[in-house]
């Protein structure tokens, strides 16, 4: 029996009841979101073992799930969450390649393999999307509520160097984000230019 489908129940209903009603991100929304864009890159980039593809979506599922705890370092709480939900259902390497997969998310990304690359441009697909806008208006909102922006103007610099920093990893992901993202670029800084 696939073991995925009944723990993304279970970590699914829990995130809806318990997150903070402020993290309008970092929801339910966005674990499905990393699930499925992880599958569909890990496809596309010919991951074929069953196995690897399961660590992968349990890596997903977990991902935001520290941020049930904490905010800053949930990446950590994350792993802690996994291997007390699911140690006795997998090997200690297994675990192991779990644990790396959530924390190659952490900001700045550092990926070492193809399944780190692979949750990493799922992580952030949204900033070569066409939900762009609302998505990252549902991240301004957290970050005002959360205190880590103080206003619009701090955000769009912040938006603006966060874009700058990052990049995508996987050819799919190069070939299929990188050009709207690029775009979306421009418009942010078309727009804080605009606006100074």
């Amino acid at each position: 029996m696939d073991i995925f489908l009944p723990v993304q129940k279970e970590i699914i209903a829990i995130l809806s009841a318990q997150l903070d009603k402020r993290l309008c991100y970092h929801n339910t929304d966005h674990t499905l979101d990393v699930i499925a864009r992880s599958e569909e890159i890990a496809l596309s980039e010919q991951v074929s073992s069953s196995k690897e593809l399961l660590l992968l979506k349990i890596a997903a599922l977990f991902h935001d799930t520290g941020f049930l705890h904490v905010y800053n370092g949930h990446e950590e709480k994350s792993c802690e969450i996994v291997v007390e939900k699911l140690d006795s259902n997998f090997t200690k390497p297994d675990m192991d390649v779990i644990c790396g997969l959530i924390m190659a998310t952490k900001v700045p990304q550092k990926p070492t393999t193809l399944l780190q690359q692979i949750i990493c441009d799922a992580d952030l697909d949204y900033l070569g999307r066409k939900d762009f806008k609302k998505l990252s208006n549902y991240l301004k909102n957290e970050f005002l509520d959360f205190g880590i922006v103080k206003n619009d103007d701090e955000w769009e610099k912040k938006q603006i160097a966060f874009f700058e920093s990052h990049q995508y990893f996987t050819r799919t992901s190069i070939d299929k984000r990188l050009p709207l993202k690029t775009r979306h670029l421009e418009d942010l800084k078309q727009h804080l230019k605009d606006n100074q």
